[in-house]
């Protein structure tokens, strides 16, 4: 489970992208000299901005999916069958489970054995693939994309694509693309709680821990917040959302450089002093046993079993595990009741992070280009995931069977459908029975687009998101092949302690006094020679595109 900002984007693109047209249309880095004659098998030969795709003979094209724990893969989705209908095309799965994904789609792809199509890929992972030529450089491919090309230039997102961008000028990721940013994940808090104590809503960080002490003394015996979403990283929704409110990136969104503007250059981000005290916080709030210590530990379910039984009142949620979850899990306490608030504000004030307003996107095999059939795929990836025609049909379905209505006039799941609580009467659930909504397919779209599966809740919450000013994107810096190489092997090291000791100094298993040896720890783990790596090659791309 992701948001928008689980991935942040700290990699840029280099001096080769200063002759580029990006800015004025979207994208001109297409190979002219790539002669692509042989490799139109089954294309359409006029295929332009809102055309519906359907290839010229049937084809067929493998792809890696990830099967969700909450919505499990199933062979007969009315998505398959109506994917086909339209386009002609069928999808063969290469289904894996999502907790299995990341890993499986390394061997498969380190094997030479990888679909052609990887989707659900955050940056950067891709950039592990790249030295190897592994996946292809896809950004030589956009004149086969009029859809994407058309919301680059459309939504300005040239600032946002550079940061994809390798030392060659080069994205080698589809990103999923938002006209607009937006936050989703936040923290689920018991109302009733709150009202029966008569408390306010946190609106900051300071707040929440007042609010925690205050139901610790009322029921001394539980940890009146317990969290989830470990995996891959500790803590890793708790750390993403609350590091936003100190400026960095932390969690789920960490990255091991961290652009320091007053200082101009960048910097560890686990050698920080707001990274410090950030795990000050936390600290404090397991030294006064308001958070669970279990948190950064344990599994999804048991997080959810305690809010359930009321041994917690706080946990992470976003949109749609409030309805999905927390609601249903309280549903059998007398009187509870459960919202998402506001992502809290901390040191920096009524700002959210700098985030991009890409998400997690499609890689394709280099062998792909290979394939006679190449031409086809692209278009039928650009109408699937970029097109508008595509875009609702991923996420609603099909009109007159799952929903009815449109973009303007508002949609309305069909009377036996629901999801996410906008249809509570419906007893078909639109991912688990239809396969439509699925994280694989339906995600990013204009802004409309999005607001389309908001609930009248979730529509006041981002508008509160919304007011907030957004901090500036950090500048590009990017790596060439040879400190790509060097830098991975860097990174993974550094990546790791800071995940390690920062767990103990939140559990108190690691006392604040030894933050300088800590410090000293990573600088032997190469954090000196990393970062001057880095800012070198910002450095490089400042003096080479101004």
């Amino acid at each position: 489970m992701y948001q928008l900002s689980r991935r942040q984007l700290l990699a840029g693109f280099g001096a080769a992208a200063a002759a580029t047209a990006l800015a004025a249309c979207g994208g001109d880095d297409e190979d002219k000299a790539d002669d692509l004659s042989a490799n139109k098998d089954g294309a359409m030969e006029k295929y332009g901005v809102g055309d519906q795709f359907k290839a010229t003979t049937a084809l067929s094209f493998p792809i890696m999916l990830l099967s969700n724990a909450s919505y499990p893969y199933k062979a007969d989705w009315l998505f398959w069958s109506e994917l086909t209908k339209r386009t002609n095309v069928k999808l063969e799965p290469v289904v894996v489970p999502g907790s299995d994904y990341n890993q499986k789609r390394s061997v498969m792809i380190s094997g030479g054995e990888a679909p052609l199509i990887i989707p659900k890929t955050y940056h950067p992972d891709e950039e592990a693939y790249i030295a190897g030529g592994a996946i292809l450089p896809v950004s030589d491919y956009l004149d086969l994309m009029p859809n994407l090309k058309d919301q680059i230039a459309k939504w300005n997102l040239k600032n946002d694509l550079d940061a994809y961008r390798q030392a060659d000028g080069k994205f080698y990721l589809l990103p999923g693309v938002h006209e607009d940013l937006w936050l989703d994940y936040s923290l689920a808090v018991r109302t009733d709680i709150l009202q029966q104590l008569n408390l306010q809503p946190p609106q900051t960080w300071d707040d929440l821990t007042n609010v925690l002490r205050a139901m610790k003394r009322a029921y001394p015996d539980i940890y009146p917040m317990s969290d989830r979403w470990n995996n891959p990283t500790p803590g890793g929704c708790l750390l993403g959302h609350l590091s936003s409110a100190y400026g960095i990136l932390a969690g789920w969104d960490y990255q091991n450089a961290t652009w320091d503007a007053d200082a101009g250059k960048f910097v560890l981000t686990g050698s920080m002093d707001k990274f410090k005290q950030m795990l000050q916080y936390l600290n404090t709030l397991i030294t006064e046993k308001l958070l669970d210590p279990e948190t950064f530990t344990q599994q999804d379910d048991a997080a959810r079993q305690k809010f359930a039984s009321g041994k917690s009142f706080v946990m992470s949620c976003n949109a749609q595990t409030l309805v999905n979850e927390c609601r249903k899990d309280i549903a059998k306490i007398p009187g509870a009741t459960v919202v998402k608030i506001p992502r809290l504000t901390g040191p920096l004030g009524n700002v959210k992070q700098a985030t991009s307003r890409l998400e997690s996107g499609v890689m394709i095999s280099r062998k792909a280009r290979d394939s006679k059939n190449f031409v086809a795929m692209m278009q039928f990836i650009d109408w699937l995931f970029y097109s508008e025609a595509g875009k609702m049909f991923a996420k609603w379905g099909v009109e007159g069977v799952t929903y009815t209505g449109n973009l303007d006039t508002g949609i309305k799941l069909a009377p036996d459908v629901n999801w996410a609580g906008l249809n509570p009467s419906g007893t078909k659930n639109l991912q688990v029975e239809y396969g439509f909504l699925n994280g694989v397919f339906a995600y990013g779209g204009s802004t409309k687009m999005l607001n389309s599966q908001f609930s009248a809740e979730e529509l006041k919450f981002q508008e509160v998101m919304n007011a907030r000013k957004t901090l500036p994107l950090p500048p590009a810096h990017p790596l060439n092949a040879d400190e790509r190489e060097q830098a991975t092997l860097w990174e993974t090291a550094l990546k790791d302690h800071v995940t390690q000791q920062s767990l103990k100094f939140i559990l108190g298993q690691r006392p604040f006094s030894d933050w300088d040896a800590y410090v000293a720890e990573l600088k032997g783990k190469n954090m000196t020679q990393y970062i001057d790596l880095v800012n070198k090659a910002y450095e490089r791309f400042k003096k080479n595109n101004g």
